[in-house]
């Protein structure tokens, strides 16, 4: 049965799993990964529909997408250099859930790969093969398009995040830049009351005061970026 064979080497459930937190540009990675997924499912198809009229070198080219394809899947769930695979609750839900989608995908890839065999042999199972291909292209498709809608709502989710983390830092910046303002007022004045005794602490004081703007300058600065 080769749809148990391909449950049988799937990795398990990764409910346990502790989330991940990672940067805006990996996650725009797996996005674009995502999304290469479904144009390489369809590849695959349209390839193996050519193979089987004879057209020469779309054999090749199909299995070069399926094994693109299958790669690309083992990214996502694996992870692989700085991308960290499935490493939040609900994309693992899509993949290991009711859904079942990681077990649908690798089901996907191994018809596919049985088609092209079939069909590189002649064999007489091919059109059986190829029709049940063809027929799953759309429904994987739409699968893969809900992977991807996922990994863009977690793209969204930890923006507005980010920006509430830099909505409150700037808070705290402008409130201690407010508190050391009215220090470095207050030992001005001290300064002054003390003549000749408070020019070294006038000097600290003006010190205080440069530290202050520029503190002001800085949380201007970052608030305008996280705006833009």
């Amino acid at each position: 049965m080769p749809l148990a064979r391909t449950l049988a080497t799937s990795p398990p459930p990764l409910a346990d799993a502790p989330v991940v937190a990672v940067s805006g540009d990996t996650l725009a990675a797996l996005i674009n990964l995502a999304g290469r997924q479904r144009m390489l499912s369809q590849r695959i198809a349209l390839q193996a529909v050519l193979a089987s009229l004879g057209h020469e070198q779309a054999l090749a080219a199909a299995r070069e997408a399926v094994g693109l394809f299958a790669d690309s899947h083992a990214t996502l769930i694996h992870g692989k250099g700085r991308l960290p695979g499935a490493h939040f609750e609900e994309i693992r839900a899509a993949y290991f859930g009711p859904n079942g989608g990681d077990a649908r995908i690798q089901e996907f890839i191994g018809l596919a790969r049985r088609t092209l065999d079939a069909l590189e042999a002649s064999a007489a199972q091919g059109a059986g093969l190829m029709q049940a291909l063809i027929a799953g292209a759309t429904p994987i498709l739409a699968l893969l398009n809900q992977i991807t809608q996922i990994y863009e709502a977690e793209s969204r989710r930890c923006a507005a995040a980010l920006q509430r983390r830099l909505g409150d830092l700037l808070g705290d910046i402008t409130s201690v830049a407010k508190q050391a303002r009215i220090v470095a007022v207050n030992a001005q004045v001290v300064a002054v009351r003390a003549g000749d005794a408070g020019r070294e602490f006038t000097a600290v004081a003006n010190v205080m005061t440069q530290v202050t703007a520029e503190m002001d300058e800085l949380a201007q600065a970052a608030a305008t970026l996280s705006t833009t």
